[in-house]
């Protein structure tokens, strides 16, 4: 038997104005637009008990129900990939994400991914959009991503995330010494020439990025970066943007730059980092259903301990 959930809500006055599947996506974040558009043509999703069409515009105020039929999942299959769990209970799943384990399947990842993987794991995430993955991680970026295992808690955290009150900080291992932390406020979008890439763009989304220096290197820098947004490649976009990209990036990072006179170790250590130095530390949220806050706390992995260790023996060696 399908799941269904029952909607019944307010469309706010500041929506005033918007296109009916705009203002919806707002205030569902758990579905996509496209999604909300399929309910409001089928009437499953009705305005003051009529059916509305996407594109009218809304006046604020008007009531949203109806009883929506979840689909279940079926692009992705149920795959035996060991998951590093972090924390479990009935609503939230956190995992430790290793680099090499994409996300999501698309072209060219079909299985093989972490949803795939969670969907082994918990077989009940077919019913939530993006099997309950509140945000991702690129490919190759190490660390914490937090899963919901229940519709209301999907939309919680969704709502927690725009709202910006769950931390995020990462470890980054940046190319150059800059005097100073500092944040990066501009815009991401598309890139305006390879579109398999993004870029700092006047057209973009905002997007915010702080960071800070926790230690310096002859030629590098170790980061704690902290995101207000989640824009695809925000970190690695950003820092590349100030001239601080990341070491081994292999989009956005440029060549290997290596201290000057360095030894051969540091040379094949700095050189062999064939991924972005970026790992998901510490996440912080409120439990959806307690209201408690949580942290949770991954290691650094090796390699990237590696580096870090050799960068510092590199600065202390007396070279300099």
């Amino acid at each position: 038997m399908p799941l269904t959930e029952r909607i019944d809500c307010q469309i706010p006055d500041a929506c005033a104005g918007m296109r009916l599947d705009q203002a919806l996506a707002g205030l569902l974040p758990a579905y996509s637009r496209s999604r909300l558009q399929q309910w409001l043509k089928t009437g499953q999703l009705r305005i003051n008990g009529a059916i509305r069409r996407p594109r009218d515009a809304v006046a604020g105020g008007e009531r949203v129900s109806g009883d929506l039929v979840l689909e279940i999942e079926t692009a992705a299959v149920a795959q035996a990939i060991p998951l590093t769990i972090v924390y479990e209970d009935a609503d939230l799943l956190v995992i430790n994400k290793p680099a090499g384990l994409v996300a999501h399947p698309a072209a060219g990842n079909r299985d093989g991914t972490l949803v795939n993987a969670l969907l082994h794991h918990a077989p009940e995430l077919a019913t939530l959009p993006r099997a309950g993955l509140v945000h991702r991680l690129d490919k190759d970026t190490t660390g914490l991503l937090v899963v919901a295992r229940r519709l209301p808690t999907y939309t919680h955290l969704v709502e927690q995330l725009q709202a910006r009150a769950i931390e995020r900080e990462y470890l980054a291992v940046a190319n150059g010494v800059p005097v100073a932390g500092g944040s990066v406020d501009a815009p991401i979008g598309r890139h305006p020439v390879d579109r398999q890439r993004m870029a700092v763009t006047p057209g973009g989304k905002p997007a915010v990025t702080h960071y800070r220096v926790l230690r310096r290197f002859r030629a590098h820098t170790l980061l704690r970066v902290k995101l207000e947004t989640g824009r695809t490649h925000q970190i690695r976009v950003h820092l590349a943007h100030i001239r601080l990209p990341l070491v081994g990036d292999p989009v956005y990072g440029g060549r290997p730059r290596l201290p000057p006179g360095a030894a051969p170790d540091c040379i094949a250590v700095v050189q062999g980092f064939r991924r972005q130095a970026l790992h998901a530390e510490r996440l912080t949220l409120a439990h959806p259903v307690t209201g408690d806050w949580l942290q949770w706390r991954a290691e650094t992995p090796a390699d990237l301990a590696e580096l870090i260790a050799t960068l510092g023996e590199d600065a202390d060696d007396g070279t300099a």
